[in-house]
């Protein structure tokens, strides 16, 4: 028999008047264990049926006791409990005590049946502010069984069980973010209430995400896959990036997205590029969490380096060193760089303080773990979410010559008294990318690194970014060569506009442009394109506006295929002179709304 839940309230009663009307620190009401030692696991009963998480598991993944767990840019932090102690509260309407303003609250959920894996489960809740107001919000949180891998924060790869088996499961976590009035500090929050009898909703943490102003991205990459490495073992890459703006301090961030285990940063550093893998003076060490060398980041979150002091030109070619000192077999990467970056050989140790770049002797064409370069002050960022043509496949490699490189280069232009903001540019794009399926499911090692779908990735890849304030949504060439109805892409499409306008970014969205003579876009892919774009172009206030790239590119005498000009040669992604025309095409004034 599973052990009983410690409780605040049996299940199905209502919660005390104290624990309903007062806010509380959420340990105080924790009143499930959900975590048990595999040695006990009858001291646990997560889901109400004697079932509960690995604790080994969880410290083999970076998720023991007590550790900070940065996911999407909210730090979370796993409790600092026992196995079999109790570590998460069952959502019941309890309040719980948080302050602080952000752009977002942050949850570390699951949801659970006793009656075995069930459907992810929504409820509503409500933020209190010190000033006296509320906001209502809705939580949906994947179950720990049977949940999407798609969009959770860890998998684990076994299930304890009260008879003192242990069973070769997956389980999950979910970090799950919704969205705050920014401006307006926050007092407490109130949980859903009790879902019924045959499930609960469990939350582990909970904390108001910071917004980032004062700082601006400036250069980003979407992780796309997991993928084998053979072996890197105590090494270091250098990996070229090319900013957009400029500034005069840095912060770089590292993901481990898509893992199942823990990854070591020995050390790490930032330099402005001279030529090939040499620096422009010495290498500015970087640290992290307040001035340690280097860091461990936890399967499936994060790491930001502390701020540093350099320069950062715009439009500028950047080195990150980053030292693995311990055996690295699969790695989370950005597939298609279209750049080349630099490796040390296997045992070369710590090279990030080098400056004459001869000990990398080695290339890459990806780009491992890193994922964004912060810069200091500006007005924020512009996300541009796409597949292989914002990827720039077939630009030429190391010119910057994708159409968000060409943007930013217009934005760094403007002189600044016209009202445009100088905004960094993100390129979000993954090769492959669609609108509503995933190529990459979401976990495990693979060779496939078209990502998961736009809406899958969008809370990582644009509400995680650094001070975003506008997307560019240009995707769907993929969906409608691979069999998606036109129905189905504008349902995705109006779906990721909804969640961005909640959390405040101005929605542009791009049409699809044309591929004929491209070995699978037949007619039929064609009329499917055609019927997209059909919407996009008349879509009665979906978007705040649209770029007709279509328009751009296509040839006006045969407008299903793109104009010779722009062609790569391919018929399906534009070279150099159609990415240009692409950056080009773009009205400044629509990135902050402007239409005068």
């Amino acid at each position: 028999m599973p052990a009983p839940a410690a409780t605040a309230h049996a299940r199905g009663q209502a919660p005390s008047a104290d624990t309903a009307h007062r806010p509380h620190p959420i340990e105080r009401l924790f009143d499930n264990r959900g975590i048990s030692d595999d040695a006990a696991p009858a001291a646990a009963d997560f889901d109400g049926a004697g079932r509960s998480l690995s604790a080994q598991d969880l410290r083999a993944a970076g998720w023991g006791p007590g550790r900070r767990v940065d996911v999407d840019g909210a730090t979370l932090r796993m409790p600092r409990r026992s196995p079999g102690r109790p570590d998460n509260v069952r959502a019941d309407g309890q309040r719980l005590r948080l302050t602080g303003r952000g752009d977002a609250l942050a949850l570390l959920v699951a949801a659970t049946s006793p009656d075995g894996p069930a459907q992810p489960l929504s409820a509503s809740g409500t933020v209190r502010y010190r000033d006296g107001g509320h906001s209502p919000y809705t939580l949906t949180a994947g179950d720990w069984r049977s949940g999407p891998l798609n969009t959770k924060a860890v998998a684990l790869p076994h299930l304890n069980d009260g008879h003192g088996t242990q069973t070769a499961e997956r389980t999950r976590l979910y970090v799950v973010t919704v969205p705050l009035e920014r401006g307006r500090e926050v007092a407490s929050v109130q949980l859903p209430p009790d879902p019924g009898d045959h499930a609960d909703l469990h939350v582990f943490d909970a904390v108001v995400r910071p917004d980032a102003r004062g700082w601006s991205g400036s250069w980003s990459a979407s992780t796309a896959g997991y993928t084998g490495t053979g072996l890197w073992r105590d090494q270091t890459m250098r990996l070229v990036v090319h900013t957009s703006v400029g500034g005069p301090a840095a912060r770089v961030r590292l993901e481990n997205t898509f893992a199942s285990l823990p990854v070591r940063i020995g050390h790490a550093s930032v330099a402005v590029r001279a030529e090939g893998a040499r620096t422009v003076g010495r290498p500015a060490p970087l640290t992290f969490d307040g001035g340690r060398a280097g860091t461990r980041i936890p399967a499936g979150a994060r790491a930001v380096s502390d701020p540093v002091r350099l320069r950062v030109p715009a439009d500028a070619d950047l080195l990150v060193s980053i030292h693995l000192p311990e055996p690295v077999r699969a790695a989370p990467v950005h597939s298609e760089a279209q750049q080349r970056s630099y490796l040390s050989e296997a045992g070369s140790g710590d090279r990030t303080g080098d400056t004459d770049g001869s000990a990398f002797t080695r290339s890459l064409t990806m780009w491992p773990f890193l994922t964004g370069v912060d810069v200091r002050g500006g007005p924020g960022s512009v996300v541009t979410l796409g597949d292989s043509i914002t990827d720039g496949v077939r630009s030429t490699e190391g010119a910057d010559r994708r159409w968000p490189d060409v943007l930013a280069r217009r934005i760094l232009a403007r002189d600044g008294h016209d009202g445009i903001p100088r905004y960094g540019v993100l390129n979000h794009g993954i090769s492959a990318n669609r609108v509503v399926s995933d190529r990459y499911p979401g976990d495990g090692v693979s060779t496939d690194t078209g990502g998961v779908s736009a809406e899958h990735r969008l809370a990582r890849d644009v509400f995680g970014q650094t001070n975003a304030r506008t997307m560019v949504l240009f995707e769907g060439i993929n969906d409608v060569r691979w069999g998606a109805s036109p129905g189905e892409v504008v349902a995705g499409m109006k779906a990721i506009a909804a969640r961005a306008r909640e959390r405040g970014l101005r929605v542009i969205v791009a049409t699809i442009t044309p591929c004929e003579g491209y070995h699978d876009c037949t007619a039929e892919v064609d009329a499917r394109r055609t019927a997209v774009n059909a919407f996009i172009r008349d879509n009665g206030g979906t978007f705040d506006a649209v770029l007709d790239f279509d328009a751009v590119l296509r040839d006006p005498a045969r407008p299903a295929r793109m104009l010779p000009a722009y062609d790569s040669g391919d018929h399906l992604h534009p070279g150099d002179t159609g990415l240009r025309a692409l950056g080009d095409s773009v009205d400044l004034r629509v990135l902050a709304g402007r239409d005068d």
